[in-house]
């Protein structure tokens, strides 16, 4: 026989949250959060200076949607990989990195797209 537990959540913070501009800050926020993470910080809901509209993590599930629904592939989430851990864009006008600008831009934009229709960017 199954028992029904009621769960009862805290009270929720009435806290106007500031959507990211695109995918792209969306993303290196994401970056930032997780290398916190491997330093050893938990994240608190509401004690940060800007709240945003979700957690780290539900961009991270965004982004591995998008790759089984094969909108984008694995070049693509090895370039986010790897330019969200220097926290920087590839340079187009550098010779190493010029290749991974357009699966940059790609991933980016197919990443903004799903982050906008869940009201976590502009």
């Amino acid at each position: 026989m199954s028992t029904t537990r009621k769960i009862v959540l805290p009270p929720s913070h009435d806290v106007e949250t500031i959507p990211f501009a695109d995918g792209e800050e969306a993303w290196f926020w994401f970056s930032r959060c997780q290398r916190m993470r491997q330093d050893g910080a938990r994240f608190i809901a509401g004690m940060v200076e800007t709240p945003r509209p979700c957690a780290p993590d539900d961009v991270y599930r965004a982004v591995m949607r998008l790759y089984r629904a094969r909108q984008i592939d694995n070049p693509h989430l090895k370039v986010l990989g790897s330019y969200g851990e220097k926290l920087t864009p590839p340079d187009e006008y550098c010779r190493e990195e010029k290749e991974d600008v357009p699966l940059w831009q790609e991933a980016l934009l197919q990443l903004g797209d799903a982050l906008k229709k869940k009201g976590i960017v502009e």
